[in-house]
């Protein structure tokens, strides 16, 4: 990609953490911590990679993005809003009585919103579904998710991931995003699923590991999964937990808490920071 187009997309992923920290301080709750490490993740997947509609969400021909790790809604849905599923101005009522936006994404309520997850594990296994329908189907749509180092614990997400190589579905890329922290601390203590690549490849996948947090590897990780023929694709992204917040960064406190004002006020003042900057280049 050019500069230009490199320095749009890293303006977009700031303004998707901002969206994260505004709604989970309005709301009050959440999960800023993971939604902060994937912003760069769903930036390029709802600006260059994703073939969708926005004022269709519904498109039966649009590729399928399924959030295994519900949990990180707010990053997902700043997204959906700057691609312009929603209002932006709506992020605010994350959570709150009568919002559309809940907690965990609903396939009912939120446009652009391809499944209903929440439950830990079984995300994967509805996109191993989708992918099995696309290749029924005949369609041409790709299928993609993304899931948590921590999720990866569960037991469902290996017989999702050998499912998947079993009907050798190509048109499948599954992402895990690890940035080594989930609820109770460093991963590799709390129950280690490494080394994850290994694994992976083990049960009949295409396995890339990068940097999750830049764009152009993200960018020639995705292209390199389209032209996997025969197996499913996965890419193993290295990130960092509460991303470009100070004190949020490789804190496992941050995994589902909200700021208070003052720590808002942070937070802000740091992505407005960033923002500034890359958009004066």
């Amino acid at each position: 990609m050019t500069p230009a187009e490199l320095n749009e997309l890293k303006i977009l992923a700031c303004k998707v953490r901002m969206g994260i920290i505004s709604s989970t301080h309005s709301a009050k709750c959440g999960h800023p911590g993971g939604s902060m490490s994937a912003a760069e993740l769903f930036t390029y997947l709802y600006f260059k990679e994703l073939n969708v509609r926005p004022e269709e969400p519904k498109w039966e021909g649009r590729d399928r993005f399924v959030l295994s790790k519900g949990h990180t809604a707010p990053g997902l849905y700043s997204a959906l809003a700057l691609r312009g599923f929603f209002p932006w101005e709506d992020l605010t009522t994350l959570r709150k009585v009568g919002s559309y936006l809940q907690g965990h994404p609903n396939m009912h309520t939120v446009p652009g919103v391809d499944m209903s997850t929440g439950s830990l594990g079984q995300g994967i296994s509805v996109a191993v579904g989708m992918a099995i329908g696309g290749k029924v189907k005949k369609a041409d749509y790709r299928v993609y998710t993304l899931l948590g180092d921590g999720e990866i614990q569960e037991g469902q997400v290996w017989e999702a991931c050998m499912s998947a190589a079993h009907y050798g579905l190509d048109n499948l890329c599954v992402i895990v995003d690890n940035n080594g922290l989930q609820i109770d601390g460093d991963i590799a203590k709390v129950m280690s699923p490494y080394p994850i690549d290994s694994k992976l490849e083990a049960f009949g996948f295409d396995v890339q590991v990068i940097n999750g947090n830049d764009f152009n590897e993200i960018e020639a990780a995705l292209a390199h999964a389209k032209t996997v023929k025969g197996k499913p694709s996965a890419i193993v992204m290295k990130t960092v937990k509460g991303k470009d917040v100070s004190f949020m960064e490789n804190n496992a406190g941050w995994h589902g808490k909200a700021t208070n004002d003052a720590q808002y006020e942070i937070a802000m003042a740091e992505l407005q920071a960033i923002l500034t900057e890359l958009e004066g280049k």
